[in-house]
């Protein structure tokens, strides 16, 4: 006989938020459902979901920081900050598709930006969330200066719900770049994305985003900043490696299909892998190895992701890697230490009213 998994508790406020996480010996946060491997355990575990947590509470546009609810949808985050000029550096996947800020910080998912900029932790300022005894703690605060200390918001960057459940988090963002250019430059081989990888990261160029498509194969590299400078630079790389300058319109349409996971096969399993540059031609071999894989590269090389089609295993990878949606195991390749996660887990969940990272649903 199947298990019943009932319907998610739906709280609507943060004091809400605190009684669903009392009200059953062993739960979980769900948000949109963009990524829900991650949200995979025993049906035992009571779902609560974020979606009636949803609106921006606090934004300061001249203090570079804003606070929302755990279940506000990315997009929406995404067209306020537009409005004043600002935006999320690291580049937050899936908000077309519904993602939410909270899905998005403990998936701890990252786009192009990151490789510039950095990641979600590096924006992450503060965090308000129910621990495993119902509590409702702070930790951070709202301004981008802060109290020295053991800096716990950080920590919950991936942590998939395994340590509490968000409430709101403030993050701090950037004046959103003057221009941008994007170019494209095809490659023999998946060697030759290496070798581009290393040097251009190295180079004076700052790219904002450096990525690849190991199949075409080609790099793509994106600039931002004022537009004189933006021409300086493109013909400079230009001259250095054969490729075009992308139009806005269709490097707009690029970007927005690598955020979304557009070039993965709707319905199949979808991770993601740490990499190397130096390990790119072999992962790119490991793809091709399997029918109907597809993957992409990015953060110049040191992040790689992997999409086979429903009912295909995916590519063997020895290194690390975490399954975002679809079948199979939820840690792939070399696995976790989770001593840091239980010393953490038992200060704030000691009842471990929480799934741990470790149960893992298969």
């Amino acid at each position: 006989m199947v298990a019943l998994v009932p319907a998610p508790l739906t709280p609507a406020t943060l004091d809400e938020l605190a009684a669903a996480v009392r009200s059953a010996p062993r739960v979980i946060a769900v948000g949109a459902g963009t990524k829900p491997r991650l949200a995979e355990v025993g049906a035992d575990v009571v779902r609560i979901s974020t979606a009636n947590l949803s609106g921006i509470v606090d934004y300061e546009p001249s203090e570079f920081t804003f606070t929302a609810l755990a279940g506000t949808p990315l997009r929406e985050i995404v067209a306020a900050l537009g409005e004043k000029g600002q935006y999320l550096p690291f580049d937050p996947p899936l908000a077309e598709a519904g993602a939410t800020l909270g899905g998005t910080v403990a998936a701890g998912l990252s786009g192009p930006g990151r490789f510039r900029f950095g990641g979600l932790r590096d924006f992450i300022l503060g965090v308000r969330f129910a621990d495993g005894e119902g509590r409702l703690l702070r930790l951070g605060g709202r301004v981008v200066k802060n109290a020295a200390g053991f800096d716990v918001p950080k920590f919950f960057v991936g942590s998939a719900g395994r340590f509490g459940v968000f409430g709101e988090l403030t993050f701090k963002v950037f004046p959103r770049p003057l221009g941008r250019r994007t170019l494209c430059l095809p490659v023999v081989d998946t060697a030759a994305i290496g070798a581009i990888f290393a040097a251009a990261g190295a180079a004076r160029w700052e790219l904002d985003a450096l990525e690849a498509d190991p199949a075409a194969p080609a790099v793509w590299l994106r600039l931002g900043g004022a537009e004189a400078a933006l021409e300086v630079l493109a013909a400079e790389i230009l001259a250095r490696w054969p490729g075009r300058t992308v139009p806005a319109a269709e490097a707009a349409a690029h970007w927005a299909a690598i955020s979304e996971f557009g070039w993965a096969p709707a319905g199949g399993t979808l991770a993601k892998f740490a990499l190397t540059p130096g390990q790119v031609p072999a992962f790119a071999a490991a793809l091709a190895a399997v029918p109907g894989a597809k993957g992409w590269i990015g953060a110049g090389g040191n992040v790689g992701y992997a999409a086979v089609p429903k009912g295909t295993a995916l590519p063997a990878w020895s290194g690390a890697g975490v399954t975002l949606r679809g079948a199979g195991p939820l840690w792939l390749g070399a696995q976790p230490a989770f001593a840091a996660m239980r010393a953490v887990k038992a200060a704030l969940d000691p009842a471990n009213r929480f799934p741990g990272l470790d149960e893992t649903g298969a």
